[in-house]
C-alpha cells in the first residue's frame, strides 16, 4: 500500500494485482455479453409489437439497459456478464454495490457511453489507471474485480 492510499478498503493492485488481472479484457468481453442480452430482450418487443417498437427504439433500448443493468447490479454487484466473466464491481468500502450507488453508476455508464469523447475518456481511464477504473468508477469510487475465490 502506498503512504496515502485514497482505497484503503480495496486490494492494492501493488501487492494483491491478482484481483485486477485482466479486468479491462473481462469487462469488455462482459460488455459485449450484456448487448447481446439487451437485444435478446428487445427483438421479441419487435416481433411482439410487429414492429411498432421500432418507432421508439432509441428510447426502448435506453430504458430496458438501464433497468437491467440496475437490476442486476443492484442484485449482486456484476451484469450477468460479469458474472460469466467472474469480475464484480465493489464500492470504495470495498462491499457490493446497493441499489442507490448500482442506480447512479448506471447512470453514469449510460451518460458517458452516449457522449464519444466521454466514452474515449472513460476507456483511455480504465487502460491508464491503476484499478482499471472507468470514469463512472473513478467519480464514485468503484472498481471491478475478479471475484475473491
Amino acid at each position: 500500500m502506498t503512504a496515502f492510499d485514497a482505497h484503503p478498503h480495496l486490494p492494492d493492485p501493488e501487492t494483491q494485482p491478482e484481483f485486477y488481472e485482466s479486468v479491462v479484457t473481462k469487462r469488455l468481453l462482459a460488455w459485449v455479453l450484456d448487448i447481446s442480452m439487451i437485444a435478446c430482450i428487445i427483438v421479441p418487443i419487435f416481433f411482439f409489437t410487429l414492429g411498432l417498437a421500432f418507432l421508439i427504439a432509441a428510447p426502448l433500448w435506453l430504458v430496458i439497459s438501464f433497468l437491467y443493468r440496475w437490476a442486476t447490479l443492484s442484485n449482486r454487484s456484476a451484469t450477468l456478464g460479469m458474472r460469466v466473466m467472474s469480475i464484480e464491481l465493489r464500492s470504495a468500502r470495498g462491499q457490493r454495490l446497493d441499489g442507490g450507488t448500482a442506480f447512479i453508476h448506471t447512470l453514469g455508464y449510460l451518460l458517458s457511453s452516449g457522449m464519444f469523447l466521454v466514452q474515449l475518456v472513460s476507456i483511455a481511464c480504465m487502460l491508464g489507471s491503476r484499478r482499471g477504473q472507468s470514469l463512472t468508477d473513478l467519480a464514485l469510487g468503484t472498481v471491478m474485480l475478479n471475484q475473491r475465490a
